[in-house]
């Protein structure tokens, strides 16, 4: 699985990034980068996630849940990763995290508006999904998160985290930032007021549908 070092690199670097930025503990979060049809690579369990380096994150086989690297502990969240990627072929990365402010959304109590700069509308959908509660590292969860990211890019898991798809892996990570900093500038509107002029109007809306779907 040598060949593989550039792969397993960024997956180590990104999580690197998600520590970094606190956007998830040292022990928490996962990150994946899918290789070719059948292959992943991911993060593991139980080891320091600011100091991960390639020969550190595991090889999976996406159909089985085979463990190429049996020295590496899964991540208890392998299965989420995996049953994401069967359901969507056009995946090729995944990001789990516990940002602060989106964990604090994940419990329903607020709706993040994404309405605040043009970059969340462009960005989120209207409506950010919240994937239903299960415990962690369940196939519930699994099952749960990847029905609910069937036709989304990024979702809350209620009273957990965080979770975004992407292409690419820097695609991934930034969506997850721009939920975290539009869930803080939810929390920052509703202090100063939350004054609906605020929010972008409907024609600054229709015009960043326009160019977002091209109509």
């Amino acid at each position: 699985m040598e060949q593989y070092f550039k792969e397993r690199a960024e997956v180590a670097l990104t999580i690197k990034r998600l520590y970094d930025r606190q956007l998830t503990t040292v022990g928490g979060g996962n990150v994946s980068l899918r290789i070719g049809e059948n292959l992943m690579a991911i993060t593991p369990s139980k080891i320091d996630k600011g100091n991960l380096t390639d020969r550190l994150i595991a090889l999976v086989d996406i159909e089985t849940g085979e463990n190429f690297t049996p020295e590496l502990p899964l991540s208890i969240e392998s299965s989420m990763h995996r049953y994401i990627y069967l359901e969507r072929r056009d995946v090729n990365a995944v990001v789990h995290a516990h940002p602060v402010f989106a964990s604090a959304f994940s419990t329903g109590a607020w709706k993040v508006n994404t309405a605040t700069i043009a970059e969340t509308h462009f960005m989120l959908t209207a409506d950010v999904p919240n994937a239903p509660y299960a415990i962690m590292g369940s196939r519930e969860l699994a099952e749960n998160v990847a029905q609910t990211m069937r036709d989304h890019d990024v979702a809350f898991m209620k009273n957990h985290g965080a979770i975004s798809v992407g292409k690419r892996l820097i695609d991934a990570f930034n969506l997850m930032e721009i939920l975290e900093n539009a869930c803080k500038m939810t929390v920052i509107s509703k202090v100063m007021g939350d004054n609906s002029s605020m929010n972008l109007t409907a024609e600054n809306i229709a015009e960043l549908d326009r160019m977002k779907y091209g109509k």
